[in-house]
C-alpha cells in the first residue's frame, strides 16, 4: 500500500492546530481530523499512515491496546 503524498503532513498539522497533547488512537485522530474538514478513508488508513512515519522516528507507537500514537518533537 502506497502513502499518498502529503497525508502524515495533514494529520500532524491538524493535530498541532487542534493542540492534541495526549497520545491518541487511530479512531480519536481521525475524528478530530474530520472536525477540522480533512477527509480520510477509516482509522485504519490513519494508522497506516502513522505506522509508516514511526519507522523513521517521527512518531511514537505506544503499543497499548489500543495502540495510540505521539508525534516524536512533544507537540502531540
Amino acid at each position: 500500500m502506497r502513502i499518498r503524498r502529503g497525508e502524515f503532513e495533514r494529520i500532524r498539522s491538524v493535530l498541532e492546530e487542534a493542540d492534541a497533547e495526549e497520545p491518541m488512537t487511530a479512531r480519536e485522530i481521525l475524528d478530530v481530523l474530520e472536525e477540522h474538514g480533512e477527509e480520510f478513508d477509516s482509522a485504519h488508513r490513519v494508522a497506516t499512515v502513522l505506522g509508516r512515519h514511526a519507522q523513521s522516528g517521527e512518531v511514537e507507537v505506544i503499543r497499548d491496546q489500543p495502540y495510540r500514537y505521539r508525534f516524536d518533537d512533544g507537540n502531540n
